[in-house]
């Protein structure tokens, strides 16, 4: 049972879980700390959160856990504000996408890794943003990836997965380095696809009107680049090294598929059809 649970920026990350939290009842009260007093009270309004802080030491000073949810060129920032009023015995988590540069942050500010920071990433979502679009089922039968280091305690992973747990969440620990990689590769990168596809055909002269034509698997193909595009700005600046050897190798594996369709290769393009279609039948997802 969580006393506290202070959410520092309240969107559909962090507002989903608080919901989840409330309907578990695992939570006496959750905290919205941000900027944006207005959105705070509405969150409020909504029963989202108990009551929104926009000064750090009140948001955060008496909380058992602290959720980080909040773009990842910010963490610095948020690191420096709360790293004077966090108690000795809370636990500082986060949601962001990668978790390479959350650690480098840590360090930058805190001047090591603090025991009490468990890195997380859960592996759920939408193409929504903002507390509005918070549903309190998002993380039920989803992942949740944790990367704490050799140093963090680990009474401290077992609180945040425990916490996840409550929302509905399956709980996964592995290293920062392979989280990094394999999330460019499922996650980062067919974002970047469906974002390079739509914008490459707007871009077209008859843009609209093969819009106009485009069927189901257009549109599931590309629901993500509705996604909010300073977010996934931050995501790939932050994940450069691992996003791009994905890009390199996506690019290799395209460049075959392309010479063997200008080659009239049909041998080759069943034999790379079929070998996709097992793999993708075996995961249910």
């Amino acid at each position: 049972m969580i006393n506290q649970l202070s959410i520092i920026g309240v969107g559909l990350i962090g507002g989903s879980l608080a919901l989840a939290l409330k309907k578990a009842g695992y939570c006496r009260e959750i905290v919205g700390v941000g900027r944006n007093a207005e959105r705070l009270n509405a969150a409020c309004k909504a029963g989202i959160i108990d009551r929104g802080e926009t000064d750090f030491k009140n948001g955060v000073g008496d909380a058992d856990i602290i959720l980080i949810a909040t773009p990842l060129d910010i963490y610095q920032s948020v690191f420096e504000q709360i790293k004077n009023h966090v108690s000795a015995d809370a636990v500082i988590t986060d949601a962001g996408s990668a978790k390479g540069c959350v650690v480098a942050d840590a360090e930058k500010i805190f001047g090591r890794l603090p025991a009490n920071l468990v890195p997380g990433h859960p592996i759920a979502g939408n193409e929504k943003s903002g507390y509005e679009a918070s549903i309190a089922d998002l993380y039920v039968n989803r992942r949740v990836v944790l990367t704490p280091a050799d140093s963090t305690d680990p009474q401290a992973v077992e609180k945040v997965k425990a916490m996840w747990e409550a929302a509905g969440a399956c709980v996964e620990i592995t290293s920062v380095e392979h989280h990094d990689r394999v999330l460019a590769a499922t996650s980062h990168l067919p974002h970047l696809l469906a974002f390079g596809l739509v914008d490459s055909l707007a871009r077209q002269q008859d843009g609209e009107e093969m819009f106009r034509f485009a069927a189901g698997g257009f549109r599931d193909f590309t629901r993500i680049a509705a996604s909010d595009p300073i977010m996934w700005r931050d995501i790939c600046l932050r994940n450069r090294d691992a996003i791009v050897t994905a890009l390199d190798n996506y690019e290799s594996d395209l460049s075959e598929l392309h010479a063997a369709i200008k080659n009239g290769d049909g041998d080759k393009l069943v034999k790379i059809f079929s070998r996709a279609k097992k793999a993708r039948d075996r995961f249910s997802f």
